[in-house]
């Protein structure tokens, strides 16, 4: 069982993942509290509403966060100088925003000139009765957290692609040149499927900030679980019970992820031991995949 691996990939008695046995006692303790209180099951249930949109925005960041990511850590790869400096001045200054500064800079500027240069650029369609004009209100503040994750994320998530992708053995990228591989065919069935292996636990790392960092999104009145707490704790002064219902709720999906997110990695560590003997193949002259 993964679970029960150390450092160096052993078993053993010191490694009985007692953290987690102590998690779920007190997950049980908590949820029994929750099912004999009333006032804990209510705020719970009102919580559980919120839950929907923390998934949305998760999953939506995430994905968006990833392809461009992937697209600026190529571009810093690039043959071409001027890409690669394009991607670095980009991640470099991303980086060094707060997310909360960058949410509300898209928040509340990037969407009206957003919306400025839409107008603008459909003007003849609107003066035709073709579209009509966009407001700013017409952007959900939903998106405007997602599009604002998405730019945050995409640069930590850029600088693990590139740094997984650099790990794959050059010999390896060699020997595909040599087989008239094109470079699509090289990155597609050489590099990427080594790296993956590389880039899979900080990815995920990120994957679980990010659950956490959607809850940003009650800063703009989303309703988010950290919203509708904050609504109710605003109007009933039930600080304690309402917090710690937000705690336990967060630690459900960020603990529940993070064990799937484990037994994802030991997964492909053992399918790893298994295609290993793919790779050396080119050096042989012969694709990956080929019957020998």
């Amino acid at each position: 069982m993964a679970l029960l691996a150390g450092p160096g990939g052993h078993q053993g008695k010191d490694d009985f993942p007692w953290w987690l046995v102590a998690l779920a006692v007190l997950g049980i303790v908590v949820s029994i509290a929750i099912a004999a209180n009333g006032l804990y099951a209510q705020i719970f249930s009102l919580l559980l509403n919120g839950v929907g949109v923390t998934i949305f925005v998760t999953l939506v960041a995430f994905t968006l966060a990833m392809l461009f990511g992937l697209g600026l850590a190529l571009l810093g790869l690039s043959d071409f100088i001027v890409l690669r400096q394009v991607a670095r001045f980009y991640i470099e200054i991303v980086r060094g925003i707060p997310i909360l500064v960058l949410l509300s800079y898209i928040a509340f500027v990037g969407t009206p000139a957003f919306v400025a240069v839409y107008n603008c650029v459909v003007s003849p369609l609107i003066s035709a009765g073709w579209a009509s004009p966009l407001v700013t209100r017409d952007v959900p503040f939903v998106w405007r957290t997602i599009i604002a994750l998405t730019i945050a994320y995409s640069s930590f998530i850029a600088e693990i692609f590139r740094a997984g992708i650099q790990a794959v053995d050059q010999g390896q990228i060699e020997a595909a040149k040599a087989l008239g591989l094109s470079r699509f065919q090289r990155f597609r069935l050489v590099v990427f499927p080594q790296a993956i292996r590389v880039i899979l636990p900080p990815l995920s790392n990120d994957f679980i900030a990010m659950v956490k960092d959607s809850s940003l999104v009650s800063v703009l009145g989303v309703a988010d679980i950290s919203q509708l707490a904050k609504l109710y704790y605003s109007a009933n002064f039930r600080y304690f019970e309402t917090l710690s219902i937000l705690a336990f709720i967060y630690l459900l999906l960020t603990i529940s992820l993070s064990l799937l997110l484990r037994q994802l990695e030991a997964w492909m560590r053992r399918r790893s031991g298994s295609d290993r003997s793919a790779f050396p193949r080119l050096a042989a002259g012969q694709p990956p995949g080929a019957q020998v």
